[in-house]
């Protein structure tokens, strides 16, 4: 079992950027694929991007294509999501998950996750 804390959200203007940070404690962290997901009022839970155990598959959703960047530090327990160039619409509470599978764009996959952070952008 894995426990996730997510952290680095906050208020940004449009355009501007945010890292956050998802630390996990657990046996077998760099055994677990790790996925980032967000969420709004009224709206099924969204895929951002997730990273393979081995760090050797990692993909986006193609709405952040291009503008997030995750990465993955096994010796520190800790995956980042880099987002540059946010945008209103990115606004929402991103949730951290993690899943002893192979790469998935699934939240139904996962079988941890972190009690959130919000990230709101202002137009």
């Amino acid at each position: 079992q894995v426990q996730l804390v997510e952290s680095g959200g906050g208020l940004v203007q449009t355009g501007g950027s945010l890292r956050l940070s998802c630390a996990a404690s657990g046996r077998t962290f760099s055994s677990y694929v790790m996925g980032w997901f967000r969420q709004t009022p009224g709206k099924e839970r969204e895929f951002v991007a997730a990273i393979n155990w081995d760090g050797l598959n990692r993909g986006y959703a193609e709405s952040v294509k291009g503008r997030f960047t995750l990465s993955r530090d096994n010796a520190k327990n800790t995956v980042y999501l880099q987002m540059n160039r946010l945008q209103p619409e990115d606004t929402a509470e991103y949730y951290c998950a993690a899943a002893t599978t192979w790469y998935s764009t699934s939240s139904g996959t996962y079988h941890y996750w972190g009690q959130g952070t919000q990230v709101t952008v202002s137009s």
